[in-house]
């Protein structure tokens, strides 16, 4: 692995939210093709880091396939801020107890990552939150077909990066009309 730091070790973890930082990030979403009749509205993430003896991972859901909105997605486990949520981190843990069954109480909050704007209307704010095991998750079977780990030194290694771009014809979007095709 070419992983900047040894993750293996939770200090290291705990640093990176110690003191306040001024990253900016690669991208704050894809917002900017959001056009609907409402307001962007909050929601949160975890983003769960569990201690392992082997070291750090980071859990993940994958969404069922029945679903409306991101089928099948691989994601972290999270949802829109209800009007009781005191902030971001209450979302992410609240909705992390709702969807994996993971308890709050075994959840210590080091903070967030910053924020991102979907194309859905909604300002995501993800929370980190470090995860003492043992774990025993109950998956809410309509919204959440499995979880998986990964371990944080293989997502830090930038030999496992990779960056993309779609460009999609939208037209009700973008407000072009169709190609025309003459027969």
């Amino acid at each position: 692995m070419n992983s900047p730091v040894s993750v293996h070790d939770e200090l290291w973890l705990r640093s990176r939210f110690a003191e306040p930082r001024a990253v900016k990030p690669v991208t704050s979403g894809d917002g900017h093709l959001w056009q609907g009749d409402r307001e962007i509205r909050p929601a949160a993430v975890l983003v769960p880091v569990v201690k392992r003896e082997h070291g750090l991972t980071v859990l993940f859901t994958r969404r069922t396939a029945h679903l409306n909105d991101h089928a099948g997605q691989i994601s972290f486990p999270g949802g829109r801020s209800e009007p009781g949520d005191a902030d971001a981190a209450e979302t992410a843990l609240r909705e992390a107890a709702e969807e994996i069954g993971l308890a709050p109480a075994q959840v210590e909050v080091l903070g967030e990552l910053p924020k991102y704007v979907t194309v859905t209307g909604y300002r995501v704010t993800p929370v980190v939150g470090l995860v003492t095991p043992p774990l025993e998750l109950r998956l809410d079977e309509f919204e959440v077909a499995e979880v998986f780990e990964v371990p944080l030194e293989f997502l830090l290694d930038p030999a496992n990066h990779q960056r993309n771009s779609v460009l999609a014809f939208v037209p009700d979007r973008l407000n072009i009309p169709p190609p025309r095709i003459e027969p």
